[in-house]
């Protein structure tokens, strides 16, 4: 643990210096079989990442004990372990898109040697080799009083460096950013397009509660100075362009709902925010795509890929270089200095965080980074619904409840919303009023709620007459399906 704990600080002094953690972690997310990285995303939802380097630690530290009762044998257990862990910390952060060889390999001898340096003191201080073999134990509890000591120390480094770091972030351009406004400026959301109606989703989805699911454990700093976004590829005119030459485009304001494809049903992954961009089309149509670029490949700084077909950027729907959410530079979480946002695409095969580069291509020539894992390599979001209020297996009292949540179809909008109680007719929800045809509706129905146990279930209708299907499937390969279905009980 204490190795780790320098890397961190290293990490926290020198920006351009990997962390392990991170590092290991990434690599763990590249290797991991589909099904594992489902369970934990299923398991944890936006916590699997701090669950994921909570393990590492975790594991690190067991890895660490093991090295240093096998110690008291034999020295050459904990320096053969100490060196296959600056082994593989090296070559783990040596595959990190954002990190150089050298730094990589220096913070990776640096840690382990530290690691190396705070277990002979620890054997030296539990007098390891000047004690009969009679009083091994008292040497083990010597080395375990040593061992915490040290775990204190690196819980203090790991703490220190995670504080630099986000220091550096917090103290990039983003706070000097001052974004352009629309040429023409979305109005404030009319009354009529949220319903009042205690535990329903806010119309529009607050930076700080917007799901979060990426394959980024860190998220990237990024200096602004030295920032540009790539438009390369099966293009006539190659061209890049710098943080302000992009806020220089004529920007639009655009309400889109985004979802994860692992969203389960009636799951929380999904969100309605209003985007600040530059037109796809507009900065496609600066470079010229070529004849048979059919698909767009977007490029993350921390090297993630997505792709789509390139007609959906020309189709009439929203799709945006986004430079500001809800009315605020693009957080650091959700991608700033930009991104893209596409209706109606799940984020696995559009919302490109981070972006640093954009490429035409081929259809064929290219998988993107989630399709070769078994996920589909078009991913259109479907139909869905949900209800917020009541939650599931809540005890009401008898009367009338308002039975709400909220229905998305990006790109087609949503028509219709009903609710079924048990094995009654489908009933029609009220729906708000739509902000966009790219946006989600909120929903309500008011309930006569008699006492006993009730199944409540839920299905919309997009803008174009079709209705979800009742057909329960995973979210692998290509988004989940069926009906959210809830049991409340009325006392």
């Amino acid at each position: 643990m204490f190795a780790l704990g320098v890397s961190e600080l290293l990490t926290g002094l020198i920006p351009s210096v990997p962390s392990l953690i991170v590092s290991i972690g990434t690599g763990i997310i590249d290797l991991a079989p589909p099904a594992v990285k489902d369970l934990a995303i299923e398991t944890f939802g936006t916590a699997d990442k701090p669950a994921l380097l909570v393990g590492i630690v975790v594991l690190s530290a067991l890895f660490g004990a093991l090295l240093g009762l096998g110690g008291i044998r034999s020295m050459a257990i904990p320096s053969v372990g100490f060196l296959v862990f600056g082994a593989l910390g090296a070559i783990a952060a040596i595959q990190d898109p954002q990190s150089q060889a050298s730094p990589s390999i220096m913070v990776a001898a640096v840690a382990a040697g530290a690691g190396l340096a705070a277990f002979l003191a620890m054997i030296r201080r539990a007098g390891v080799g000047e004690m009969p073999v009679v009083e091994a134990d008292l040497a083990r509890r010597a080395f375990l009083r040593g061992a915490g000591a040290f775990a204190l120390l690196a819980g203090v480094t790991a703490v220190a460096g995670r504080l630099l770091v986000d220091r550096v972030r917090m103290a990039s351009n983003r706070a000097e950013v001052v974004l352009p406004s629309a040429q023409t400026p979305l109005p404030a959301p009319a009354p009529g397009s949220s319903l009042s109606v205690a535990g329903i989703a806010p119309v529009v989805t607050p930076n700080d509660a917007f799901y979060r699911i990426d394959t980024a454990l860190s998220v990237p700093s990024v200096d602004l100075d030295t920032w540009s976004l790539k438009i390369t590829g099966m293009v006539d005119r190659p061209y890049e362009l710098t943080y302000d030459d992009l806020l220089d485009l004529p920007m639009v304001e655009r309400y889109v709902t985004l979802s994860c494809v692992s969203n389960q049903v009636g799951g929380d992954l999904v969100g309605n925010a209003k985007w600040l961009g530059v037109p796809l089309t507009d900065v496609l149509d600066r470079a010229g795509v070529q004849q048979g670029a059919d698909q767009i490949v977007g490029r993350s700084l921390d090297g993630f890929t997505i792709g789509f077909p390139t007609e959906v950027a020309f189709d009439g729907r929203e799709a945006l270089v986004a430079v500001g959410m809800n009315d605020e530079p693009l957080p650091f979480d959700h991608g700033f200095p930009a991104r893209l946002v596409v209706a109606g695409l799940y984020g696995y095969v559009s919302a490109t965080k981070w972006l640093a580069d954009i490429e035409l291509t081929t259809w064929d020539a290219f998988d993107a980074y989630w399709v070769p894992k078994g996920w589909a390599k078009e991913g259109p979001i479907k139909t869905q619904s949900r209800i917020d209020t009541p939650q599931a297996n809540a005890r009401l009292g008898a009367g009338t409840r308002p039975i709400a949540g909220v229905a998305w179809a990006p790109g087609r909008g949503i028509s219709r919303v009903e609710v079924q109680v048990d094995e009654g007719g489908w009933q029609e929800a009220t729906l708000s009023e739509p902000l966009s045809k790219e946006s989600w509706r909120q929903w309500s129905l008011n309930w006569e709620a008699g006492s006993g146990t009730h199944t409540v279930q839920v299905r919309a209708t997009d803008g174009n007459g079709d209705t979800q299907t009742t057909m329960p499937r995973p979210p692998r390969p290509d988004g989940a399906t069926g009906y959210h279905t809830i049991s409340v009980v009325v006392e």
